[in-house]
């Protein structure tokens, strides 16, 4: 039964696919722009393959993943200690909630001609753009899933004598992880979307944004929008097979959440 979900899932998502490809491929035809601003679908599988080909495309796509995963474990080292803290400490959580709930709203593009004035532009300003997006929903994943521990819990592991370590790696972080597992899923969302439009602005030397504001220059659509398949494609892949696999044998296997409909 599951299977033939999928398989129908499957089909479902391929035929929306399809109906966006062919809008576009209509759109381009239809005349109202050149086709050197909107490429027919022929010439831009034409440019994606040809910057497959000479290693463009895969080089500056790993330029742009290695600053995602270095903002993400940056992010993960500041979220994790303060958001155990926050839901430990009464003290902790109202002392640095409203400072949380007052950058939360500031997008994180927003901070990116702060960070290139002291930073300069380069790695340093993109990689902060990514920490400053994945931070908040991390730090508040971990508040709430270990204050959503539950207390029977604890009290029993302290009445059988574990210590804060014994009792946060055995309890606590176990209780929790659903929640830090789903945080880390919209964090890398965030960071995918701040290292793009940091790169656009922030002009390190490689990157899936650089590509873009390059060709742009040129007016070289059919760059532009090959690279922006290309990032649609690695955030789903991420989503699909990291991040909701994890959820499978996590959240929704220990019953956190129901599952998906198809």
């Amino acid at each position: 039964m599951r299977k033939g979900f999928s398989r129908l899932a499957l089909v479902r998502g391929a035929a929306g696919v399809a109906a966006l490809l062919a809008v576009w491929q209509a759109f381009a035809l239809s005349g109202m722009f050149s086709t050197a601003m909107t490429p027919p679908l022929g010439q831009i599988a034409g440019v994606f393959w040809r910057m497959l080909a000479d290693g463009s495309l895969v080089t500056n796509a790993a330029a742009t993943l290695a600053r995602v995963f270095i903002g993400l474990a940056i992010s993960f080292a500041v979220a994790v200690p303060l958001g155990v803290l926050m839901a430990r400490s009464f003290v902790a959580e109202r002392t640095f909630m409203p400072v949380l709930s007052l950058l939360l709203p500031i997008p994180s593009l927003a901070w990116v001609p702060l960070f290139i004035l002291w930073f300069g532009i380069g790695n340093t300003a993109t990689i902060l753009v990514v920490v400053y997006a994945s931070a908040f929903p991390l730090v508040y994943a971990v508040w709430t899933g270990v204050r959503a521990v539950n207390p029977l819990w604890l009290r029993a592991a302290m009445v059988m004598g574990a210590d804060e370590a014994a009792l946060f790696r055995k309890v606590i972080w176990p209780g929790a992880l659903p929640y830090v597992i789903t945080g880390a899923r919209l964090a890398f969302g965030r960071a995918w979307i701040g290292v793009i439009g940091g790169e656009l602005l922030a002009s390190p030397k490689l990157g899936l944004g650089e590509i873009i504001f390059n060709a742009a220059e040129f007016l070289d659509a059919g760059v532009m929008l090959s690279t922006l398949i290309a990032i649609g494609v690695i955030g789903v892949v991420f989503e699909r097979f990291v991040f909701q696999k994890l959820e499978e044998v996590t959240v929704r296997r220990w019953g956190m959440v129901a599952g998906q409909e198809p």
